[in-house]
């Protein structure tokens, strides 16, 4: 019998894990359906390349046909393993803007204010760079400058400078908008996943016990009350209960999963699986949101992006001798090394696109392979309008959830990302890149706003940033309270990335695990 029992070793979960069992008085149980972290494709962080598009402690979900698509199935890779997707990221530490708290709390979330959490970014943070207004050090999650940057980097750079596009030095300071070098969950060269920040360094305390390999089928209920958790190991079904709480962090698409297993959604939606119902709350699997992603690839005959050439061979085996001796060189890329934050229109009070600066040739998720050496460029729309959904495809907990986004059925997310495509492309296109240049892996007709919207229909799909499912609020749809507790449940929190209820600008590992420290805090103050 445990005090608390977490479903999901993702960035919230291993947060949790470790702050409620530093109080030795406190039993935790942490399920996760993946096997240990102990890939080296994980703590090598160029290793992400080998996981992105494979099934190798990845989900690799599939969504359902998108119309605004092209009728194609988007990809979405999520972390199957402890540290979930935080140990197959591309490690970019960003926050969002300080206006997106302040909406969560301008729609009733009450304690979601930017100055009320980032006390919590803070507190998980060891910032290398030292301490300021808006940087901690000191805690579990280190937060760096990349090691060995690229050369290459040098003209995504001067190809804003020379689009007026100011340069900026702290995404996560006083200013957002510009571009310049991200920071990365990395320490000494290595991957620095919320696993091994929050979890690996405390998996000797008595009162915590990991359980990998372990598939949650259901929550278990007495009444309204969450009891316990049933899960699948082995090809056993087996259960662990728990005398206070229990606090699903499975993400954004296995949350809201779990939760339909469990007899808590939509009736109408459930019953047709044979599932009985504990608690209607329609919320639960709705508002979807995630963000659109569009990108440019380019060839270059400089050898100094990564790519598949005889020099370029050579250049990786010397990059892995001096990984292993220093723990510096390409091996510590996240290949993502530079972007920005730029606005759509001028007379935007906040940037509404992102930019990530990849010094090689990424082609549907790296799952088309070119030769050659070349760069690339996201573009991604940060605030949609598009909102999906999450649901059951059976009734099986080892069925895999169905995945709607619902990518660009509002026509406005459509037309922000015409407006922002043709930004990337003068970026691209700037006398910067003239002497690194090659032919484009995709030539983009930019003579009108519909070939450009047929680019997009025919080249988008997500970068990793699902949340929303299992909204926080006040109204109707939401599923759980401020405080995280499922509304109209007992002994029940939902706390990972599902709670957000509206996108953040920017990526969402460093907030899961904000979210994940504030639920902490609450969780522990209201359990004496």
């Amino acid at each position: 019998m445990f005090d608390f029992i977490i479903v999901g070793a993702g960035s919230a979960g291993c947060v949790l894990a470790n702050r409620l069992s530093a109080n030795p008085k406190i039993k935790v149980c942490l399920l996760e359906a993946g096997n240990p972290d102990k890939s080296i494709l994980i703590h090598v962080p160029a290793g992400v390349a080998g996981i992105l598009p494979t099934k190798h402690v990845n989900w690799a979900f599939k969504t359902e046909p998108q119309p605004g698509m092209n009728g194609r199935r988007g990809y979405q890779p999520r972390g199957k393993t402890l540290g979930g997707s935080s140990s197959i990221n591309a490690m970019i530490y960003i926050r969002g803007h300080k206006a997106d708290y302040d909406h969560w709390a301008s729609l009733g979330n009450e304690g979601w204010a930017y100055e009320d959490v980032l006390p919590f970014f803070k507190k998980s943070q060891n910032q290398e760079r030292g301490a300021d207004d808006f940087n901690g050090t000191g805690g579990p999650l280190n937060v760096a400058n990349l090691r060995s940057p690229s050369p290459f980097n040098k003209f995504f750079l001067e190809a804003g400078n020379q689009l007026q596009i100011p340069e900026v030095k702290d995404f996560n300071g006083a200013e957002q908008e510009g571009l310049g070098f991200y920071q990365v969950t990395q320490v000494n060269g290595e991957r620095c996943s919320a696993a091994k920040a929050f979890l690996t360094p405390i998996l000797d305390r008595k009162n915590l016990t990991v359980i990998t390999g372990a598939q949650a089928s259901k929550v278990v209920f007495e009444g309204k009350k969450a009891v316990g958790v049933a899960y699948q190991k082995n090809g056993k079904t087996q259960e662990v209960r728990a005398t206070r709480e229990i606090v699903l962090s499975g993400g954004a698409f296995q949350s809201p999963q779990l939760l339909q297993l469990s007899g808590i959604g939509a009736a109408n939606e459930l019953k047709p699986h044979g599932i009985d119902i504990i608690h209607e709350l329609p919320g639960v699997g709705k508002n979807l949101q995630d963000h659109m992603d569009v990108i440019l690839n380019y060839r270059t005959s400089s050898y100094e992006p990564f790519g598949f050439s005889i020099p370029g061979s050579w250049d990786m085996l010397k990059a892995m001798f001096e990984y292993r001796k220093h723990r510096t060189g390409k091996m510590t890329s996240n290949f993502a090394e530079a972007g920005g934050f730029i606005k759509s229109d001028p007379s935007l009070d906040i940037p509404d696109l992102q930019l990530h600066f990849v010094v090689g040739i990424v082609d549907d998720h790296n799952r088309k392979f070119h030769l050659g050496h070349g760069y690339s460029c996201h573009m991604c729309l940060l605030r949609p309008k598009s909102r999906g959904v999450v649901g059951l495809k059976s009734a099986n907990p080892l069925d895999v959830p169905l995945i709607d986004p619902k990518f660009l059925n509002q026509e406005e997310d459509m037309e922000t990302m015409v407006k922002g495509f043709k930004i990337l492309y003068n970026l691209m296109e700037a006398p910067a890149f003239s002497s690194v240049r090659g032919k484009p892996i995709y030539k983009a007709d930019i003579s009108s706003d519909e070939s450009i919207r047929q680019f997009i229909r025919a080249h988008s799909d997500t970068i990793y940033h699902p949340v929303g499912t299992c909204k926080m609020g006040v109204d109707d749809m939401a599923v759980v309270d401020p405080q995280l507790k499922v509304r109209g449940l007992e002994g029940l929190r939902v706390v990972d990335a599902s709670v957000m209820p509206t996108l953040i600008g920017g990526n969402t590992n460093a907030p899961a695990m904000m979210i994940g420290e504030k639920a902490a805090d609450m969780i522990l103050a209201a359990n004496g």
